[in-house]
């Protein structure tokens, strides 16, 4: 039994983060973004204001950064990505 492919789609927030990378950054969150396409449940689940967010944290050459998503059965849509600093404030705009 083949399973369907899974779409991949991305805030503008996400992009304009994602477009400032340097290459390195940009081949790490790429892994990362891989990672959960295949398993979902990776990131940790949000609750309260950010009921049905989850964030996959990874490292990216010496800095954490956090990696924000909701997930469908067939669908990631990947919505913010940055240090952990600003993100849960800017998750709740």
């Amino acid at each position: 039994m083949a399973l369907a492919p899974v779409s991949v789609t991305e805030s503008s927030v996400f992009a304009r983060a994602y477009k400032k990378l340097h290459l390195q950054q940009k081949q790490d969150v790429d892994t990362a973004v891989e990672g959960i396409v295949s398993n979902p449940q990776a990131g940790a689940a949000k609750r309260g204001d950010l009921a049905g967010v989850s964030m996959y944290k990874f490292k990216s050459q010496v800095q954490v950064v956090l990696l924000a998503y909701a997930f469908e059965p067939q669908t990631r849509h990947l919505l913010l990505l940055g240090s952990h600093e600003n993100t849960y404030r800017e998750l709740k705009r």
